[in-house]
């Protein structure tokens, strides 16, 4: 006589599925991992494994100033796109999600769109556009381009907040006196701040972690840090990009840990 409830299935018998998953992880993270030791090289030239071990690359990434400057020029950038894409992106959220936009399907694919066309052709149409308007070279002109990259990051964290929250509690606010401003900022936010921190922090690494537009529209004095690492790379190869490399993935793994315990505190 067999049982209607289902066996659980085992670990063991799921163990091909932790062995792919697993495969296909050394895959995708393998190549970073082998920067990190590849850093710590005595060697003039970039060898895994290392014939010696030496911090001399740090050295000379923090000591120089034009890695120093396309650093700051990074830093600049990625924070205020993370304050313009934040706001914009958490009231595009607010508005998909209370449905007072007509064709909010429309508009909710019209944002997330950049997160489907190839990079390339964004940087293309960028360089061209500002041509024209001549943001070429230009602090704004990167921020502007890095916000339009953020900005689906930031509706689809705080639009998943978004969905586990009952927005009959700000319709009660209202109700009770409170404009829509208030309403939200006093009832809804402190509920869903935790998705909008982690769609800050999301928009914070695309921008920093930006290469391919920083190459059409970034020279100069504008040049961002990983557009210097590009052209590095293409003149010779020095090891201190595998220092910069290291801090860079250090960074983004510190930043993502950070808003995942924001969301499973949210949670």
């Amino acid at each position: 006589m067999y049982s209607d409830q289902a066996l659980p299935i085992s670990h063991w018998r799921r163990s091909w599925l932790y062995v792919t998953g697993g495969l296909v992880l050394v895959y995708l993270i393998g190549p970073s991992l082998i920067i990190v030791p590849m850093s710590f090289s005595g060697s003039t030239l970039l060898q895994f494994p290392p014939q010696s071990w030496s911090l001399r690359w740090y050295e000379a990434y923090f000591g120089s100033v034009e890695w120093r400057d396309a650093t700051i020029v990074s830093v600049k950038v990625a924070v205020m796109t993370t304050l313009v894409a934040t706001p914009i992106g958490t009231a595009a959220a607010y508005a998909i999600n209370s449905g007072v936009l007509r064709f909010s399907g429309f508009i909710q694919t019209l944002l997330t769109a950049t997160l489907i066309i190839p990079v390339i052709l964004v940087g293309i149409g960028t360089f061209f556009l500002y041509a024209k308007l001549g943001l070429n070279n230009t602090l704004t002109g990167l921020v502007i381009a890095h916000t339009v990259q953020a900005l689906p990051l930031v509706v689809l964290t705080v639009l998943s907040g978004f969905r586990t929250y009952d927005m009959n509690q700000e319709r009660v606010a209202r109700s009770l006196g409170a404009n829509r401003f208030a309403a939200f900022w006093q009832v809804t936010v402190p509920q869903i701040r935790f998705s909008i921190v982690s769609g800050a922090l999301f928009a914070f690494i695309t921008s920093f972690d930006e290469v391919v537009v920083a190459l059409f529209i970034s020279g100069g004095e504008t040049t961002t840090l990983t557009r210097r690492m590009f052209t590095a790379l293409r003149d010779q190869v020095d090891p201190t990009i595998a220092a910069i490399s290291t801090c860079l993935i250090v960074l983004s793994v510190l930043l993502l840990t950070l808003a995942q315990l924001l969301g499973r505190r949210r949670s």
